[in-house]
């Protein structure tokens, strides 16, 4: 009986010490208080605004929290992104059907990832470095592309936003099955238990059999068909694209994943914990909204936000030391 009291105890200790949990409450917290303060912030409306604000950030945190728990990280998603949104408006301009157009957006973003896959594998160099490089180069064929202007869609991708049964957009349905693909794929497959295996000791990987070569090419690939992903819901809520328009996304995916309990270890962190992450910082954004923060205080708490979440993402080691 005393060993069912402490069982059933310790598994209590673990719930509230799982960061989705903690996450969970502090967004719980953040909209009971806010609310108190601007009633309009808990109103439907309201929260389908945030998860539509949230939407392409979403999708590039899935595909950040992937690379992250493989070892990896690509600092080009942003302008992966772009490249993929700048042809798709190149083909729509020229008269190509949408959906071809967006079958063409889904290609380039995979073929994007992949290229960063081949490289990083294959030159066994730092991903940070790679990807760093190949988001300068993608960002000069958008601009290339675009030669630095507006490229318009002419609402070729407003069936994404259309509202189900008048109150959920479709683009919120895009992000809610992106994040179950992510989910499942690395959960409940045999590709993301070896992902995991990679980022968690990629020798010990290589030793059990694991062609790491190749499924650091593959995750890669999966990275950028979601950004291609993301660049769809992004164009279909502008309706336009720049070539700057991939800018700080990086940043923020990679803080929400973070947040969300993912870290630079590699091997650790959940799909669920980075979507808390994501959500809490669009919770956040829209709040300061909400409450009239001025921008320049917003950036204050963004660039706090991101210390926080890099030093909770280190604190194993720093208890270890």
């Amino acid at each position: 009986m005393a060993d069912k009291t402490a069982k059933k105890s310790w598994d209590v200790k673990r719930f509230f010490k799982d960061q989705r949990t903690l996450l969970a409450i502090v967004i719980v917290a953040i909209v009971l208080i806010v609310s108190l303060i601007n009633p309009k912030f808990i109103m439907v409306s309201n929260i389908i605004t945030i998860f539509q604000q949230i939407s392409v950030l979403g999708i590039l945190t899935m595909a950040m929290s992937m690379l992250l728990i493989s070892g990896g990280i690509d600092l080009s998603i942003g302008n992966i992104m772009v490249v993929s949104g700048v042809v798709m408006s190149v083909l729509i301009g020229s008269g190509v059907p949408t959906f071809v157009a967006l079958l063409a957006g889904l290609l380039v973003g995979t073929v994007c990832g992949l290229i960063n896959g081949v490289i990083i594998a294959k030159s066994k160099c730092i991903p940070l470095i790679i990807t760093l490089g190949t988001s300068q180069a993608f960002y000069g064929i958008a601009l290339s592309v675009s030669g630095g202007s507006i490229m318009s869609f002419k609402g070729a991708f407003n069936g994404l936003k259309a509202k189900i049964a008048d109150i959920f957009p479709v683009m919120l349905l895009v992000l809610l099955f992106m994040t179950a693909v992510a989910y499942v794929l690395m959960n409940y497959t045999k590709f993301g238990r070896r992902i995991v295996a990679i980022g968690g000791n990629e020798k010990n990987a290589f030793l059990s059999g694991i062609s790491v070569t190749k499924y650091k090419i593959i995750i890669y690939g999966i990275a950028g068909l979601f950004c291609a992903v993301a660049s769809i819901v992004f164009c279909a809520r502008i309706d336009s694209i720049t070539s700057n328009a991939g800018s700080g996304y990086e940043t923020d995916a990679l803080t929400a994943a973070i947040i969300g309990g993912v870290t630079f270890d590699g091997g650790k962190g959940t799909i669920g914990g980075a979507f808390l992450g994501c959500l809490l910082m669009g919770v956040i954004k829209n709040a300061m909204n909400i409450l009239l923060v001025p921008t320049y205080i917003q950036t204050i708490v963004t660039g706090c936000i991101i210390v926080a979440a890099v030093v909770l993402s280190n604190i194993n080691n720093i208890r270890k030391k």
